[in-house]
């Protein structure tokens, strides 16, 4: 017998019996999403769902979802088994990223997202950045080496942009742009970032880094981010800083030049504050209002929930009181970035300031409502543990305005 013929008849029985090869569904699958219009994504460190939420609503669907806190990843599995719109297809799991095969999704996916711990770079704690065991940027760059995705977004505090982390930020960027050129296994970080600078072999990815305010792109939260896009060499195009789409300045036409944001919110038109008063002064020199969307605030995000009742997340929490240095976030701007911690805080950044001038912390449906989540995503657990899970979240808003960005830069790019 022809042994071609024969490799070929038991090719074609084990398809019969068992279906065609995982990589060959997967990527049958991947096409067939992206002549939809939707991409085949990979999320890492998806907390309780925020990022993913946004890449989601951009037009990813995720094909992976890794998590390793048991309390998040619940959080997702809850929402996921009540049907949720986007929510309802995560294949969210508790899952250590060091233990993904990455090279077995090789050619499948369109992007690779996610926010990798923050701890090791923020400002509070210890600020061990690379010495930390939490920091996972190797394991973003492993992900980006292996998988070889179109493009990839991954998100972290702005503290990594700072003096005291910036040459970790420029190994990163670096080791993203050719992930190929690996450590080696006695090479620290800067000896490999100066073998990287010298490397003359072709990127293997267009990088770029940028400090964002979430409050920029729609989420009623001032938020600074930072925020690193990629974009695959083989595409032909280079990736491109993201543009605005809101601004405060926008928000102060429509609070103190033509009255319409207190008319919305069926209240009497306010004066501007002595730190505003010279900025509305400018823009009412100005003929036609800024041409980007106002800024959305505390009071935008919350208009329509009503007084605490208990129900839905929707509960009050005793306690909160205001002291200097601890004094809430003001209805009538973004409010101040939820922090991940509980009580006590740092600048009170977990409560509202009522017009009443009384504080009270932020329900957890409150909070949900600024990190971009819809009324029907409920948190199973305490409110300590849920407003740390909120805390940790990248806002829906942003992640669905840099997932958009992404996705069209990948789509001209595949066009021309």
């Amino acid at each position: 017998m022809n042994p071609g013929l024969f490799a070929f008849d038991r090719m074609m029985d084990a398809v019969l019996k068992y279906g065609p090869p995982k990589d060959k569904i997967d990527s049958h699958a991947a096409r067939q999403r992206s002549a939809k219009g939707v991409l085949s994504s990979a999320e890492m460190f998806s907390g309780c769902g925020g990022l993913a939420l946004g890449m989601s609503r951009a037009g990813f669907h995720h094909v992976v979802m890794a998590e390793l806190d048991s309390s998040a990843v619940a959080t997702a599995k809850h929402n996921k088994s009540r049907g949720l719109e986007h929510v309802a297809a995560w294949p969210i799991e508790q899952t250590d990223v060091r233990d993904i095969a990455w090279a077995d999704r090789a050619g499948t996916l369109s992007v690779i997202s996610g926010g990798p711990p923050c701890q090791p770079f923020g400002i509070g704690g210890k600020k061990q950045g690379h010495k930390d065991s939490r920091d996972m940027w190797p394991e973003a760059i492993r992900a980006i080496r292996e998988a070889k995705p179109d493009g990839f977004l991954f998100e972290n505090v702005r503290n990594l942009a700072g003096p005291k982390f910036k040459v970790y930020l420029d190994w990163i960027a670096n080791s993203l742009r050719r992930p190929s050129l690996e450590a080696h296994a006695d090479e620290n970080h800067l000896d490999h970032l100066t073998r990287l600078q010298r490397a003359t072999r072709p990127e293997e990815y267009s990088v770029a880094w940028q400090v964002v305010n979430a409050a920029d792109y729609g989420a009623p939260q001032i938020r600074f981010r930072v925020l690193i896009f990629g974009l695959a060499s083989r595409l032909g195009s280079t990736v491109q800083a993201m543009k605005p789409t809101h601004s405060r300045d926008r928000l102060l036409w429509d609070q103190y030049v033509t009255g319409e944001y207190w008319k919305r919110h069926g209240l009497k038109k306010r004066t501007a504050s002595k730190d505003d008063a010279a900025r509305v002064k400018s823009l009412r020199e100005l003929l036609e209002p800024p041409s980007d969307l106002p800024w959305v605030t505390t009071r935008d995000a919350l208009a329509g929930l009503g007084a605490p009742d208990g129900k839905r997340n929707h509960v009050l929490q005793p306690g909160a009181r205001a002291y200097t240095g601890h004094t809430g976030s003001p209805l009538d701007m973004p409010a101040k970035a939820l922090k991940a911690g509980a009580h006590g805080v740092p600048g009170g950044e977990n409560m509202m300031v009522k017009d009443n001038g009384v504080v009270r912390y932020f329900t957890v449906r409150e909070a949900a409502r600024l990190v971009g989540l819809p009324d029907d995503y409920l948190f199973p657990e305490s409110w300590s543990e849920s407003m740390r899970q909120l805390g940790n979240a990248v806002p829906a808003q942003l992640g669905e305005a840099a997932g958009s960005w992404l996705k069209r830069s990948i789509v001209a790019a595949k066009s021309a």
